[in-house]
């Protein structure tokens, strides 16, 4: 169980605490975080297009001319692709799904070796706790600036808290995120990972059960 170093505000180290290793210490696998990161963005896509096939083109429904003796090829319907105004052959439709069957205990596995990724390569900082006066931006940007980590940030909180949320707003780099929340991707697309202790704990109780049981 590896002990982490923790923070406060100021960036001055006040404590260690031991994280779980079934939560902190999962050795992270590409082709498991791969095969989790495309379902999520395969759930988040949507159609780019939707066209009309025969049957939902309007009109058509008489025959544009008789069977024979015109000397004209047959022709049932003016709905039919090879007219101009009739539906479309294999074209992109919006009923298309893009979702893939990926499991739950899948998801929960490559959560926790994103988590334990940035642990390992000292990208996970712990914070005592978050507290900003008034909701300053300012104070809210020095306190990130005096960890020892940098560029996009992803800052995890317990619980909605109005003066930090206000104080985070404005700061392109930091990404607040409630530990109920908090997401593969938000892990995956930030350089760092910033938790304070509640959150830590939050984390080890609902994933450490999830560990157990698998």
């Amino acid at each position: 169980m590896a002990k982490v170093k923790i923070y406060n505000i100021e960036g001055k180290v006040v404590g260690e605490r031991a994280l779980k290793p079934e939560v902190f210490g999962v050795k992270a696998k590409k082709s498991v975080v791969h095969q989790v990161v495309v379902d999520l963005l395969a759930k988040a896509r949507g159609p780019w297009a939707h066209t009309k096939t025969r049957g939902d083109v309007s009109g058509g429904g008489k025959k544009p001319w008789k069977q024979k003796g015109t000397g004209r090829a047959r022709q049932g319907s003016t709905r039919s692709p090879i007219w101009v105004g009739g539906g479309i052959t294999f074209g992109p439709r919006s009923i298309r799904n893009y979702d893939r069957k990926v499991n739950r205990k899948l998801k929960k596995l490559a959560f926790v070796m994103a988590l334990s990724d940035k642990l390992a390569s000292d990208k996970l900082v712990l914070l005592d706790e978050l507290v900003v006066k008034d909701g300053k931006t300012k104070v809210m940007a020095k306190a990130m600036s005096n960890l020892p980590v940098s560029g996009k940030l992803t800052v995890v909180v317990p619980g909605r808290d109005e003066l930090v949320s206000r104080a985070s707003r404005n700061l392109p780099k930091v990404n607040l995120v409630g530990v109920g929340s908090l997401g593969l991707l938000d892990v995956l697309n930030s350089d760092a990972v910033v938790l304070t202790v509640g959150a830590a704990e939050k984390l080890e109780k609902t994933y450490g059960k999830e560990a157990k049981k698998a």
